[in-house]
């Protein structure tokens, strides 16, 4: 008896088509790399952030500090509280750009030092944290838009620099000798207040004017100019969160940093996802077959059961396929219900007598049939060619001893 043999299709990949698969996504990779590589050669010379007198980008103001540079006004620029300390004096002023970073200790340091040092303080959007140190009594009212206000005050600076693109937060000052400037809505968006010891704080609810595209408008150079320029030395104070001093009261994590407002749209995230996962989840009676776009050979699909059943060495598995398979189609050839197909009572008996009699052959039938999981490939194999011959002895008119090795 002759047998075909069939090259088998392995369905692990090769190294040559996971390259082939890959390596347009490797190449995307790389590009990004040589990107981000390149912009960050480009961009690691003198570049600083916003509000930073030494940078030349829109948001920057290195066009204010040039020009009080002109005017002989030193500018200093400094990153910790200590430092800003210590340059305060009375032919100074100390500008903070981001007062609500510091800490309450931060702030009583700097607003201690300043007070006593006679020279003048500006404070750019300084929220209610940083007015209860440097301005009691100042209430904050909702922030408006940045556009061109009259300065509607008799402050000095105010009435020469004229009209200014002020804005941002807006205060309220009842100290009756308190500068109200540049009002929007009734509140006023730039304040003077003196100090007891001759000096005096401003607060600016926007930093625009400071900016370096629209230092040219209107009056915000000379407003700039005459608010920062009035001492011979400006102290530039740019807070930042790895200030040391900035632990000292407050140990401030990650989470401290974060806004509150991101807080509950994580939770909102978190129901959604939570509410998206039991939609997803839920069972819509029972499941029905799905038509495949394609038909695909039986050949195909039994190969590629066999294929994983030999990566995952679940010979137990396929011996126990083989075996119902078999039993299944033995029931109907034996006259045996397919539902007591797999009863070795009832099927064993009713396959001995479609063969031949004797106890030795229903033993070996139930090893056969009902029997353990073979120990390695080559029994499963041999599995496989006896309960084939076994079938093919129910099928043929002849009777067959299903112990006989099968014809190869």
């Amino acid at each position: 008896m002759s047998t075909t043999t069939t090259g088998t299709t392995s369905l692990a990949p090769s190294p040559r088509r996971l390259w082939t698969r890959s390596r347009g996504l490797l190449a995307a990779v790389l590009v990004l790399l040589l990107g981000g590589v390149a912009v960050a050669l480009l961009r690691s010379g003198d570049q600083h952030g916003r509000l930073d007198p030494r940078s030349v980008d829109r948001t920057g103001s290195g066009a204010v500090a040039a020009l009080l540079a002109d005017r002989g006004v030193g500018t200093r620029v400094v990153t910790t509280t200590e430092e800003a300390a210590a340059a305060a004096g009375p032919d100074t002023t100390v500008l903070v750009t981001n007062p609500d970073l510091l800490t309450r200790r931060q702030l009583d340091t700097l607003h201690q030092t300043t007070g006593r040092a006679a020279g003048r303080t500006v404070l750019l959007t300084p929220g209610p944290a940083t007015l209860d140190v440097f301005a009691p009594g100042v209430e904050t009212a909702a922030p408006t838009e940045v556009t061109a206000l009259p300065p509607n005050c008799a402050l000095p600076a105010a009435r020469t620099a004229g009209d200014a693109e002020l804005g941002g937060l807006r205060y309220s000052a009842p100290a009756p000798t308190a500068d109200r400037c540049y009002p929007s809505h009734g509140k006023a968006t730039l304040v003077r207040l003196p100090t007891s010891a001759g000096g005096d704080t401003v607060l600016l609810g926007a930093p625009d004017i400071l900016y370096n595209h629209r230092l040219a408008e209107r009056g915000n150079a000379s407003l700039a100019l005459q608010l920062l320029g009035s001492h011979k030395h400006l102290v530039w104070y740019l807070p930042s969160v790895s200030d040391p001093s900035s632990t000292q009261d407050e140990q401030r994590g990650f989470f401290d940093l974060v806004p509150s407002g991101w807080g509950w749209a994580l939770l909102q995230l978190l129901i959604a996802a939570a509410l998206a996962g039991l939609w997803r989840a839920r069972r819509l009676g029972p499941l029905v077959p799905e038509q495949l776009p394609v038909t695909v050979p039986a050949a195909e699909t039994t190969e590629g059961h066999a294929r994983l059943y030999q990566q995952a060495g679940a010979r137990d598995r396929a011996a126990a396929v083989l075996r119902a398979a078999t039993r299944t189609r033995l029931a109907p050839l034996s006259g045996v219900s397919p539902t007591r197909a797999h009863t070795p009572d009832i099927l064993l008996p009713a396959v001995s007598a479609r063969l031949s009699a004797g106890a030795e052959t229903g033993t070996a039938l139930h090893a056969l049939l009902f029997g353990p999981p073979p120990a390695d490939d080559k029994s499963l194999v041999t599995l496989a060619d006896h309960l084939d011959h076994l079938e093919r002895s129910i099928l043929s008119p002849e009777r067959h001893d299903p112990r006989e090795h099968p014809d190869s």
